[in-house]
């Protein structure tokens, strides 16, 4: 009897979802049956790219953005009572789909309250540090405190140089049962000749989403080269029509996504950390544009920068002319990392 793991992304942004395919995809190599969890767009994605797998809907954060970036805290803030409401309306929901589906094993992607206190549990970060300025120390305790309910934490990045996640993912004395699994991502990497000049690639909470979106096509209005242009919008059906110089799809799974990306020759994209791990294991030239506020894609941002792989600049600050400088950075560079999903599977081989 295969043993059945519910995999809990966060639905924020579709990093936390794309990054659980490829251990979604080692679940069923290693003989076990994934079941999958979460709420919108993230939920969405999973099921157009496993459609044959059992779904199964959580309770959702309705976590967006500030329109302004120094209202961002005020509004976290401000939304603490309904996390913590949601992260309740959590914990009912999975004793039900443990009881109601019979799992053996749980793993959460920063879904805080997918976890339960009978049942192996991972849970799936690359913040043990969690960014947000002078409150840098206050926003770690708390998440520390959610980690220490779960068996494992998961990394998904390396602990020696060099590293993706830099502070974030790597802290002394962390007193937690830590193991990093190597940068995660569902793309291969090809040689093909470029078809574009440039790709657009975009996802995140809104308004910040659309605003991008907005400015950018904009811009690249008045761009001489072949564009991509990816919105991030996940609907029922595939979407894509031309516009002057501009390809326009309103979202991609994966196997267009990996060719799409393979032929082209610059990304322009937010910093999010999963962006970073796809665009490092395809050794890609990359433009990054931080969702203002948020303090994690800021840092990692600078951190390419600082480390010559890929400049950036503020979301407002974009003009067609910032990429001019692309050809004296290195582009992100692979590190060779293969995950051992066998030895990492033994957590729910425990009795």
């Amino acid at each position: 009897m295969k043993k059945k793991i519910l995999i809990a992304p966060l639905n924020w942004g579709l990093g936390h979802a794309t990054r659980c395919i490829p251990i979604i995809n080692a679940l069923a190599q290693h003989n076990f049956t994934p079941i999958m969890a979460s709420d919108g767009a993230a939920l969405s994605l999973l099921t157009k790219e496993f459609p044959d797998l059992e779904a199964v809907e959580l309770p959702s954060y309705n976590i967006s953005y500030a329109k302004k970036r120094n209202h961002l805290k005020l509004k976290l803030l401000k939304d603490t009572p309904k996390i913590l409401k949601t992260i309740r309306a959590e914990q009912k929901a999975v004793k039900l789909i443990v009881k109601t589906h019979q799992i053996d094993g749980i793993i959460s992607d920063n879904r805080f309250g997918v976890y339960h206190k009978d049942l192996p549990s991972a849970y799936i970060t690359h913040q043990l540090k969690v960014l947000s300025g002078n409150t840098t120390w206050l926003s770690t305790k708390l998440h520390r405190k959610t980690i220490q309910r779960f068996n494992e934490c998961w990394i998904p990045d390396t602990l020696e140089q060099p590293n993706l996640s830099g502070e974030m993912g790597h802290i002394e004395d962390n007193g937690l049962n830590i193991k990093y699994i190597g940068p995660l991502s569902r793309f291969q990497k090809s040689k093909s000749d470029f078809q574009y000049d440039i790709m657009v690639l975009l996802s995140g909470p809104e308004p910040k989403r659309s605003i991008l979106e907005d400015k950018l096509l904009t811009q690249f209005k008045n761009y001489n080269g072949k564009v991509l242009f990816v919105k991030g919008i996940i609907e029922e059906e595939q979407t894509v029509h031309t516009s002057g110089n501009m390809t326009i799809y309103n979202f991609m799974t994966s196997e267009l996504l990996e060719k799409s990306i393979n032929s082209s020759e610059l990304i322009v994209a937010r910093s999010g950390y999963t962006t970073i791990m796809d665009l490092a294991k395809l050794g890609k030239k990359a433009f990054f544009i931080p969702t203002p506020g948020q303090f994690e894609q800021e840092y990692l941002a600078q951190e390419m920068a600082e480390n010559n792989l890929a400049p950036s600049c503020d979301q407002d600050a974009f003009r067609l002319e910032k990429l001019t400088n692309i050809s004296k950075f290195k582009g992100l560079e692979t590190i060779a990392y293969e995950t051992d999903f066998k030895q990492l599977f033994k957590l729910f081989e425990r009795e």
